[in-house]
Parts: C-alpha cells; structure tokens; sequence
C-alpha cells in the first residue's frame, strides 16, 4: 500500500471528525457542561421598570419604516419609560418624510443627509439616548408586544449587562423559510446552553440590548458591529446571555442568493473578527473563548473541511492499491449529498419535495457563503456599508 494513503485517511477522518464535532459534538458538550450550572430563571420586571431606549438605524426604509414605527408604539412597555429614537442614515428614498409624519407623535427622528453606515447611526443615536438600557434594533423587524419586559429581565443580575434575544422566522416562505427557521432554532437551543454556562457567543443585531455605561464604539471599518459590541461587554468581565422569549420576527431574503450574498457578509465580518482578536475577542477567558472557537471560528472551517473530505476520499478511491468498497461507498454517498443540495437548489422552494431537498440546499448554500466571505475578507472587498436586501 502506498505510503501516502494512511495519511491521506487521517486527513478525510479529520475533515468529518472536526464537521460532526462543529454540528453536533459542540452542541452536546456545551449542553453537559451547562447542566452543572442552575438552570436561568429571570421574572418579566412589574415595577421599577429601567428607561429603555429603543434604536433603530435606517436606510431605505420607507417600505417597511410605517410597519415598524407603529409596532414599535404598541409594544407593551410605559410610553414615560420608552424611548423610540430613529436614525436616518443618508436615506435617499420616502424614509425622511414618513417619519417626519410620525415624530412627536412618540418617536424621535435624526437625520444624516450623508450616509455613514450603520456603525455610524448607531454611535449617533447611542449620544442621544436617555435610557439606561439600549435596545438595538433594525427597521424591518417587529417584536412581540412582551419583547421588552423579557429582554430587560436579564439585567436584575449585576453581572449581566448584555442580553440577546431570539430571532424568528416568519412562515410561508417554502423550503427556504423553513430551513433558516430551523437553523435559528438550533442556534436557540445553543445560546441557551450557553448562557446557562456563562455567557453566550453571539448577538442577534435587531434584538440586541445592552446597559448603555458598556457600550463600546466600534472603530471604522468593523463590518459585524454587533458581535464587536457584544464582545466589548464580556471583555469588560460581564456576562453576555440569551432571552428566548423576547422575539423579533422578520421574513427571509427573497431568494437563496440574496440570502448568500447576506451571509457572505456577515462572514467576511467573522474572519475580520477573529484576525482582529486583541481587540474583538475575550481572550482573556479560555472557557469563552473555546465557545468562540468551536461555535464561530469552525463553523467558517466547514466549506475548507468539506472540500478535504471530497477530495482526500476521492483521491483514495482513484489508488488502485487502497481502493475499496467502503471509500467508493463513502464517497458515493458525498456525491448524493451535494446532488441533494443541487436538485434542492433548482425545485420550487414550495412545493414538498423542494421543502424536503432544501435543508441538504440550505447547508451547502450556507457553507458556500462562508467560502464568499472569505474570498471578499482577503480581498479586502467587504465595505462596513451594509448592503440592503429587500425582504417579501
């Protein structure tokens, strides 16, 4: 047998190995470890209710700014204890002038006629907030009425100064709504072991609070401001956890390559973060920082591992000397994954067999927006400027 084919095994078991421990090996190992700490338990606050400000950075919005100003209005939390502030970041189209029909009527409105960026309107707005408690939010999200008692119960916790709460994803989207619906709740099930451990490894930007004494700016050029935010708040020593019961709903990207191209983005914003680790990252806490390793930095591995797993099994399979059935079997069964996610890709996104072959679609498409981003990182193609995707 040829010297080169046990390396050649080592290499494909450890592209499948570092895979299986990626999607399920982390999320078992995080679940036990959390199981030795007290489960969360935060009471919805009745009284003493914190001044919250609810920030919201828009661009282009005027087909979804009405939608939100008036969810914003009925969320179920005090007007004297509410602050809805509006950032305009340079918008060009009818933004200006629908909120322009709604300040003073409870919201406040700021414009900027040149357009800086969501980082920008953020650290803009976050100068005029009162509260202390900030609520970051998008434009074309809606919370549920309760959103706001449940994302600020966390913080009766000294420790906590940060909370997370959980994205969903409107029904009736097809095989592409259903497959990121089920992604986020499986990114659910791993924040709240995570919070339950410690403190979690992400931010959901549109439902992101946090207290306004820990907020950092991030510095220009910072593409996923709110991981940089997020991770300012556990470099400080505080605790960074997950609320599930405070929701924001939103609809899919229109198409799987708008929801690619979103993607791609924000992992170019995951590979800027962790080459700028001295300044993004708790390094300084190796039980976090192994969460990050395994939760963040391997999922932007995949692509890279699945790719080594395709063509060290392949290249096995065509030395005649090692070949067998069970890498032409493997190997085999690659072939029908990615042929799944091809076929899942082509089929009408509603119908049932295109619901059933888009998760396999779904996963190949999500690690193909990780290699994007990479590309975009080392090409330094990727603007802080948030690239706007209508929603349906």
């Amino acid at each position: 047998m040829s010297p080169i084919v046990p390396s050649l095994a080592a290499l494909f078991w450890l592209s499948v190995g570092s895979i299986l421990y990626t999607y399920f090996g982390y999320p078992l190992l995080v679940t036990l470890l959390a199981r030795l700490r007290p489960p969360l338990r935060f009471a919805e606050p009745k009284e003493d209710l914190p001044l919250v400000t609810l920030l919201i950075a828009a661009y282009n919005e005027e087909l979804a700014i009405e939608e939100k100003i008036k969810n914003s209005l009925n969320l179920d939390y005090p007007k004297d204890r509410l602050q809805i502030l509006i950032v305009n970041d340079g918008s060009s189209d009818r933004t200006r002038d629908i909120l322009d029909e709604y300040v003073g009527r409870g919201i406040e409105a700021f414009h900027q006629p040149q357009r800086g960026g969501k980082m920008a309107a953020i650290t803009r707005g976050v100068s005029e907030a009162r509260g202390d408690i900030i609520l970051f939010s998008d434009a074309n999200n809606t919370y549920q009425a309760n959103t706001i008692k449940q994302i600020i119960a966390p913080f009766s916790d000294p420790h906590i100064s940060a909370v997370s709460g959980a994205k969903v994803i409107e029904k009736g989207d097809g095989g592409l709504g259903e497959s990121e619906g089920l992604y986020w709740k499986y990114e659910s099930f791993i924040k709240k072991q995570e919070s339950r451990l410690g403190s979690c490894t992400s931010a959901t930007g549109e439902i992101l609070a946090i207290r306004k004494g820990k907020y950092v700016a991030p510095p220009q050029g910072i593409i996923n401001d709110d991981f940089y935010i997020a991770m300012q708040v556990v470099r400080q020593g505080d605790r960074l956890v997950y609320a599930p019961e405070a929701k924001s709903s939103e609809r899919v990207s229109p198409t799987a390559q708008d929801e690619i191209k979103r993607r791609s983005r924000i992992n170019a914003g995951r590979y800027q973060s962790f080459a700028l680790a001295k300044h993004t990252l708790p390094i300084n806490n190796p039980l976090l920082m192994w969460q990050i390793f395994s939760h963040k930095f391997l999922r932007l591995m995949l692509p890279f591992l699945m790719i080594g797993a395709a063509l060290t099994n392949l290249a096995i399979v065509l030395i005649p000397a090692a070949s067998n059935n069970f890498w032409l079997i493997l190997l085999i069964g690659q072939a029908a994954f990615y042929g799944l996610a091809l076929l899942g890709d082509r089929l009408p996104k509603k119908s049932k067999l295109g619901r059933l072959l888009y998760l396999p679609a779904f996963l190949t498409n999500s690690n193909m927006a990780s290699l994007q981003g990479f590309i975009r990182f080392l090409r330094g193609g990727q603007l802080h400027l948030w690239e706007r995707i209508d929603r349906r």
